[in-house]
């Protein structure tokens, strides 16, 4: 009983400060800006552009890109040709000064076969702190072989074509456990003072005894119908 009240105390105490820190601190939320860099040429990492985050609670966002130079076409041409990763790289700045770096791979003969297009996820904790920054592509009907690349005219590739998403972690509902230990340590004062009554009927009370007898009845009465029969003659 001790055990299971600190457990639901310990709960309690836990949930009630994190909403708290939910309700004061989710409508502080500021902005964020992210430089991303991506790796086209060996352990190099080049700027791709920048996104900027205006309000983190609805996700309204800027984002400028930088048009790709024939050299690091070439770059993205021999990763996808290799089957190797295209390589990004995060440097998030928030409203408080804080800078985090986050990185993200993907294929690079995926980025090529979908024509640069993708999208990145930004996702935030309750207080808008940057879990993460991903990178998805969409997915292609086609065979990931990346040595058949000569359909893609790689010289058109110049700029990327990305959609921007800023995802919020959900806050599950708190269970009532002031309540229900409120009503555990009543029932105990109760019972430690004699004054918890049951005043349930007499079936409510015995039922777990009557039922099993009544069943035993029953079944010794259909497998002896010989002896009823006898003992009415």
């Amino acid at each position: 009983m001790k055990f299971m009240k600190f457990i639901f105390c310990f709960i309690f105490v836990v949930s009630s400060k994190f909403i708290g820190n939910v309700k004061a601190e989710f409508s502080d939320l500021g902005w964020l800006n992210i430089q991303l860099f991506h790796a086209l040429q060996g352990d190099e990492f080049t700027l791709r552009g920048n996104i900027t985050v205006t309000n983190l609670n609805t996700g309204a966002l800027n984002i400028n890109q930088q048009t790709l130079s024939d050299s690091e076409k070439q770059g993205l041409k021999s990763l996808a040709e290799n089957n190797k990763l295209y390589r990004l790289k995060a440097t998030v700045i928030g409203s408080d000064g804080q800078k985090y770096t986050y990185l993200t791979s993907s294929k690079a003969c995926s980025l090529v076969r979908s024509q640069l297009l993708d999208t990145i996820w930004i996702s935030l904790d309750h207080v808008g702190f940057v879990l993460g920054v991903s990178q998805t592509i969409p997915s292609s009907r086609k065979s990931d072989d990346c040595q058949k690349l000569e359909q893609y005219d790689l010289d058109a590739l110049e700029e990327f074509n990305t959609d921007v998403y800023v995802k919020h972690i959900e806050v599950a509902p708190v269970p009532d456990t002031a309540t229900f230990i409120q009503k555990m340590e009543m029932e105990r004062q109760a019972r430690e003072r004699g004054d918890l009554k049951d005043n349930r009927g007499f079936f409510a009370k015995y039922w777990m005894y009557i039922v099993p007898v009544a069943i035993l009845v029953l079944i010794s009465g259909v497998t002896n119908p010989e002896n009823q029969n006898g003992g009415g003659r």
